[in-house]
């Protein structure tokens, strides 16, 4: 950092230069930086939410159609037809359905928009310095508003069927918290393996779709035979926060041991995707 004095008006002002350089190796995370610049995620944040419906003939309804048409999809063919069934009797599927896609909504929509981020971004990673990781994030952050439209609908759809959210509902706040780190998680990679490889924006709609159907979002936890089997599912990390959600909302059975896995499994795919992240951003503004 260097420094240099001038007088104008006699007022001596003072001008700093900062100067960033590039480090070898493994950087550090440093995630003050990140809070120094929460202006800046907010805002783009907030853009991100308006560019999506800006021009969009039903606007925020969206938000509610895609969630509601999907549950009346997977309740015609899946429950109607394949005859999946919840796990309680007194449970309809529809509103079993619909709480899964409540965290798989938010989770695949994170995905999308998050895993090309830094290259739609491009003309703002060449020209300024600011924390990459903040592109991303924001990225995530976008769909809490399309998460919460959709939860007032599914209480809506609790409401007509006659059925009134558990005390469990005080956790969701934290599995919301899990869903967005689970989102993040995923995303650091998908983003940083994006700017280098620019195959990986027509894997995510694959790996997103491949995903859900690997996920309890049609099915319920127990018609996957325990031991290894259930073991093996539950480190993909929706299982956590689907399994989650059901338990906060409608009082369904705790993951138990399957969620601390999933948790685990979250809690690597962040730590390895900051580093990663941290590591790589170096080579953004060279290559995007």
């Amino acid at each position: 950092m260097r420094s240099g004095n001038r007088t104008a008006a006699g007022t001596l002002a003072s001008d700093r230069f900062v100067v960033y350089e590039r480090k070898r190796g493994w950087a550090a995370l440093d995630l003050r930086e990140l809070w120094a610049y929460r202006e800046l995620l907010y805002f783009l944040t907030w853009r991100d939410v308006l560019v999506r419906y800006k021009q969009a003939v039903l606007g925020v309804a969206w938000a509610v159609l895609q969630p509601f048409l999907t549950m009346i999809v997977f309740t015609v063919v899946f429950n109607r037809l394949l005859e999946v069934k919840s796990p309680d009797p007194n449970l309809p599927y529809e509103v079993f359905s619909f709480s899964g896609l409540l965290a798989w909504q938010f989770f695949a929509g994170a995905l999308s928009r998050s895993g090309v981020s830094l290259v739609s971004n491009a003309n703002l990673l060449t020209k300024v310095y600011f924390p990459r990781l903040v592109i991303p994030t924001s990225a995530v952050l976008a769909g809490l508003v399309d998460f919460v439209i959709s939860f007032v609908i599914l209480l809506a759809i609790m409401a007509v069927y006659g059925i009134a959210p558990t005390w469990h509902i005080v956790f969701l706040p934290l599995f919301v918290l899990l869903a967005i780190a689970t989102s993040l998680a995923v995303s650091l990679w998908l983003s940083a393996l994006n700017v280098l490889y620019r195959d990986v924006q027509y894997l995510i709609p694959f790996l997103v779709q491949l995903w859900m159907f690997v996920s309890p979002v049609i099915y319920p936890l127990d018609k996957i035979p325990a031991g290894a089997a259930r073991i093996a599912f539950s480190l993909n990390p929706m299982t956590g926060v689907i399994g989650g959600f059901r338990w906060a909302l409608l009082g369904q059975q705790f993951p138990g041991r399957y969620m601390w896995i999933s948790i685990g499994v979250v809690v690597a795919l962040l730590l390895g995707g900051l580093f990663y992240f941290k590591r790589m951003e170096r080579v953004f503004a060279d290559v995007v």
